[in-house]
C-alpha cells in the first residue's frame, strides 16, 4: 500500500466526487424547490454524452461538442418540464416515481432509435491526454484533473449564483415558501423552468465529461443517479453545500474501499476469498456511510438553507 497509490486513488475520489456533484447539484435543486422526485434525471446525463460523441465526431472539437452537450441537456429538461412535469408538482410522489421512471423508458428506446445500441466512442482532445507529474513521483492523467477543476469552477458558480444574484434569491425563496413569492409577483411556471433546465444542464455536463473516460452508451445514467440520491440524502436534500461535501464523501470513500477493502482482506483469507470479500463489501460501503450519517443527523448533513 504504497503512498503513490494512496495519492492517486484520492484524486480519482475526488474526480468522481465533483462529477457526482454535477448531478446531485441539479436534482437537490429540482427537488428543493419544486418538490419533484425525478428518476429521469439519469437521462440528462445520458443526453448530454450522446449529444457530445456526435458534435465532436461531426465538428472534430471537443469543446463545442460539450457545449452542445450541456445545450442540449437543458433543451430536453426544459421541453421535458413544459410538457410532462408542469402537471406532476400537485401530485403524490408515487405518481412522479411512475411517470419519471416512464420518461426514462421512452429516452433509453428514443436514443436506442437514433443511434443504435452499440456504444459510441468519444474521446478526449490531444492538449489533455497525458500524465503529470505529481509529489511522490505520481503520474496522474491531465484529463482526470482537468475534470476536478471544472467540478471546482461549477461549485464557485453555483455558491455565487444561489447566494449572490437575483434568481439565486427567488430560488431559495422559492425552497421555502413557494405560494409567498407566487404572491409577491415572481412567475413560479418560469422559475420552475429555470431550476429544471440547470438540473438537466449540469447532469449533461457531467455526462459529457464522463463520457470521455467511459463508453457512452444506452442507460449510462441510472448507475450514476442511484449514488447521485445517495448523496443528496447524505448531503441533505435542497443544500448545494451539502451536495458537495456528499458528493466528496460518497466518491472517496467508493474509490478507496473497492481499492483497499480487498488489500485488507487478504492479509487473513486466501486471495480469491478476499477479493470477492472485499469487492461486495465496497459495493455496500457507502450504504453503510449513508445510515450511520442518517443516525446522527436524520435530515442529512445541511439544511437547504444552510
Amino acid at each position: 500500500m504504497s503512498v503513490t497509490l494512496l495519492i492517486e486513488q484520492l484524486l480519482n475520489g475526488v474526480q468522481l466526487g465533483t462529477m457526482l456533484f454535477l448531478m446531485a447539484s441539479g436534482l437537490t435543486l429540482v427537488f428543493g424547490v419544486m418538490g419533484l422526485i425525478n428518476l429521469a434525471h439519469g437521462s440528462f446525463y445520458m443526453v448530454g454524452a450522446y449529444a457530445t460523441a456526435a458534435v465532436t465526431a461531426s465538428t472534430g472539437s471537443f469543446l463545442i461538442g460539450l457545449g452542445a452537450g450541456m445545450a442540449a441537456a437543458a433543451m430536453v429538461g426544459a421541453l421535458v418540464e413544459l410538457l410532462v412535469i408542469r402537471r406532476l408538482y400537485h401530485r403524490p410522489h408515487l405518481d412522479q416515481v411512475l411517470a419519471t421512471f416512464a420518461l426514462i423508458l421512452i429516452f433509453s428506446e428514443g436514443t436506442r432509435w437514433i443511434f443504435g445500441s452499440s456504444p459510441m466512442r468519444l474521446s478526449p482532445p490531444s492538449w489533455l491526454t497525458g500524465f503529470v507529474t505529481l509529489p511522490g513521483d505520481t503520474r496522474y492523467p491531465i484529463y482526470r484533473l482537468m475534470l476536478i477543476g471544472v467540478g471546482i469552477v461549477i461549485s464557485i458558480a453555483l455558491y455565487v449564483l444561489i447566494s449572490k444574484t437575483r434568481l439565486g434569491m427567488r430560488i431559495r425563496a422559492g425552497e421555502s415558501d413557494r405560494e409567498m413569492i407566487g404572491a409577491l409577483g415572481v412567475n413560479i411556471s418560469k422559475l420552475y423552468t429555470v431550476v429544471f433546465a440547470l438540473g438537466a444542464g449540469l447532469a449533461g455536463l457531467a455526462g459529457a465529461l464522463v463520457g470521455a473516460l467511459q463508453s457512452v452508451q444506452v442507460g449510462m445514467g441510472e448507475p450514476v443517479l442511484i449514488l447521485a440520491f445517495v448523496v443528496i440524502v447524505i448531503g441533505g436534500i435542497g443544500s448545494i453545500k451539502g451536495a458537495l461535501l456528499g458528493a466528496l464523501l460518497v466518491g472517496v470513500v467508493d474509490t478507496l474501499g473497492r481499492v483497499y477493502l480487498p488489500i485488507f482482506f487478504r492479509a487473513f483469507m486466501p486471495p480469491s476469498e478476499a477479493t470477492g470479500v472485499g469487492a461486495a463489501l465496497a459495493a455496500m460501503l457507502i450504504y453503510i456511510l449513508m445510515a450511520v450519517i442518517l443516525a446522527f443527523k436524520p435530515k442529512g448533513l445541511f439544511s437547504a438553507n444552510d
